[in-house]
């Protein structure tokens, strides 16, 4: 497959290291683009379920590609939400074509764009909430685990996938309505600050749409998630468009290995061997 060549490609809320991620399809997408800039906003790596005992070899093949991407002439610009938080201790840090950070203002063509994660909008990742978005997030985990195995029965009745996740916000009121304030809020700061574009990530919700206010108007923007709607944001041809991932597109790409065992290390040679034995005898 011939890579893409994109200007910049905005992603999101991957949650590597839990069941509910889809790494595969985030390589084979990786695989397929080659932007001058990935932004990457936010809840790349949980932080908040991360296990040694559940992190696949897909997972790593993630960070790879990305690590692969930088050493090809991509600018990688890491972007810190709430569940990666443990690294925004270290914001601002550069290491050749890798930037860590916690916010990012851009010029694209004249037009600025504001980029960041949206959690500072949300305050159950906040004080004594916090506990409870993490346990929460288990639960969601679970649920997606489970919708995974509902899809694989209707694939083999050939009907089409589902989304209890999303069928589930839908039918809430509260989550519709949470979704709704936090896209108004986000575009109205923005507005306030004369920005042109605003990009968030967080609630796992792909977005375009223009928000105007009497203060004025902003193209509001969310690049989705890579757990159930797998979206990006991309910008070509001085135009914002969502992607979304199709597996069609895809059917012959190659399966990362996810049981890969590592080969066992051993890092004394024999020449080492010899001098350690040679102090025991001569003791």
């Amino acid at each position: 497959m011939q890579k893409r060549a994109i200007d910049v490609v905005v992603l999101s809320d991957v949650h590597l290291g839990t069941y509910g991620c889809h790494a595969k399809e985030i390589v084979n997408y990786l695989k397929s683009i080659s932007p001058q800039l990935l932004i990457l906003n936010g809840d790349i790596i949980d932080g908040w379920q991360f296990s040694k005992r559940y992190f696949p070899a897909a997972h790593m093949q993630v960070i790879k590609e990305i690590i692969n991407l930088s050493s090809s002439g991509t600018r990688v610009i890491y972007i810190t939400g709430n569940h990666d938080e443990m690294l925004r201790r270290y914001s601002d840090v550069e290491l050749g074509n890798f930037q860590l950070t916690d916010k990012l203002v851009m010029d694209l063509n004249g037009k600025m764009t504001w980029i960041f994660h949206g959690d500072v909008f949300d305050a159950s990742t906040k004080g004594s909430a916090k506990l409870l978005a993490k346990f929460g997030g288990h639960g969601y985990d679970m649920l997606i685990l489970f919708n995974r195995c509902i899809n694989w029965c209707l694939k083999l009745m050939k009907k089409e996938k589902m989304s209890l996740s999303k069928k589930i916000k839908n039918s809430v009121k509260k989550a519709v309505k949470w979704v709704a304030d936090f896209e108004q809020i986000a575009a109205e700061l923005a507005i306030e600050k004369k920005y042109d574009y605003i990009i968030c990530g967080h609630i796992h919700q792909p977005q375009k749409r223009v928000i105007e206010t009497k203060n004025g108007k902003v193209t509001y923007m969310n690049s989705g998630d890579w757990v159930e709607n797998l979206t990006s944001l991309e910008y070509k041809n001085n135009e914002w468009n969502i992607y979304h991932y199709d597996e069609k597109e895809f059917s012959g790409a190659k399966v990362v290995n996810i049981n890969k065992t590592n080969p066992a290390v051993n890092v004394i040679t024999n020449e080492i061997n010899l001098f350690i034995n040679s102090l025991i005898t001569n003791r």
